[in-house]
């Protein structure tokens, strides 16, 4: 079952966030009324500005009676809003968001009659494999292989989504690591762009991930709308690479060279460790995630040909996702000012000769 959104209400979950804000602003540029689901207490830099054609409704997932609220005169759903760290001082804290909030999202999307549900997913959800082969949407899930909290929230919240789709017209896409402007947060990929601009990379584990420019990601959820056949998941990937091709882009980038020596995964799990213990003394984030470290085990590698066969997405050069991301990033918001205002210098005189 397919279906098409026309100028009929569409409603955007997480539309604050990274992914969400750029779902948003593509609807908005296609003349599709847009109503914004925010919570209280969000910051709201990222919405589209109100207008004939967007509305910002206050509300939480984890509030059934603001969702119902909210989903009044919906036809096609956007649930993008998602917990997405790889630490946080309470335990259980993000599964509980994902899931449970996933569950009175589509309650609420059945009592209003919504037509049609693009649940955004993550590639997170889809495990590793240990050859280091890029992932399918065919491939079963090995629920071992899911480390830490936020793959396995979005593992069992992928779950329920899909159980679901028997009432719902619901398409699963299944990003991989967005890059681009934009990323507020920063989410944990746009971390790796930042604490790069800082001068903190100083060496690198041997890893992989794939690579996506968030456009192409936004892209595939109207994509999957129009086009995804429901119950049928599309991973909505990009690039496959070692982090330190990754850090060589950024090099090309921005003149500040890239790692040059390669740690062993052993030798910085001790530290990862005691960077959580002081974390949960202090409250604040790890300076060095222990799930990340324990992700970075294997080559976290994905096949996105499906969304491409199949929905239409036309993949745009990561390069320029990256060049977007530094853009954002060479700001006094984020970087010390003489940091900035230097970066943006040599950033300016780079692409002025190119």
């Amino acid at each position: 079952m397919s279906s098409s959104p026309s100028s009929s209400l569409s409603l955007v979950t997480g539309a604050t966030g990274f992914v969400g804000a750029w779902v948003a602003d593509l609807l908005v540029s296609e003349g599709i009324p847009v109503r914004c689901l925010h919570r209280a207490s969000s910051h709201t830099a990222n919405l589209p500005p109100r207008g004939p054609r967007v509305s910002w409704v206050e509300g939480d997932l984890l509030d059934p009676e603001s969702l119902d609220r909210a989903m009044e005169g919906v036809q096609t759903l956007y649930h993008v809003a998602a917990d997405y760290r790889l630490w946080t001082p309470r335990k259980g804290e993000i599964l509980h968001s994902n899931v449970t909030g996933t569950r009175n999202v589509l309650d609420a999307a059945l009592r209003a009659g919504v037509s049609r549900v693009v649940y955004c997913s993550s590639v997170a959800a889809l495990g590793t494999r240990s050859d280091g082969r890029p992932i399918d949407e065919s491939m079963e899930v090995d629920r071992s292989s899911l480390v830490g909290e936020y793959k396995l929230s979005k593992y069992e919240a992928e779950r329920v989504a899909l159980s679901y789709a028997d009432r719902l017209s619901l398409v699963v896409v299944n990003p991989s690591a967005p890059i681009g402007a934009r990323d507020i947060k920063p989410t944990p990929t746009g971390r790796i762009v930042l604490d790069y601009l800082k001068g903190r990379m100083k060496a690198v584990l041997h890893t992989g991930l794939n690579v996506v420019p968030v456009r192409d990601v936004a892209r595939g959820h109207l994509l999957a709308a129009q086009k995804g056949i429901s119950g049928q998941k599309y991973i909505l990937g990009g690039q496959n690479m070692t982090l330190l091709e990754l850090f060589r882009h950024l090099e090309a980038i921005t003149g500040i060279p890239a790692p040059r020596v390669t740690i062993p995964r052993e030798m910085i799990l001790p530290l990862a460790w005691i960077s959580e213990g002081i974390s949960r003394l202090t409250g604040e984030e790890p300076l060095v995630p222990l799930e990340g470290v324990r992700m970075a085990k294997k080559l976290m590698y994905y096949d996105g040909s499906r969304a491409i066969r199949e929905l239409g997405l036309v993949p745009t050069p990561v390069e320029e996702a990256f060049r977007e991301a530094v853009n954002y990033y060479v700001s006094p918001d984020y970087l010390e000012p003489r940091l900035a205002d230097r970066l943006s210098r040599n950033l300016s005189a780079k692409f002025a000769k190119a």
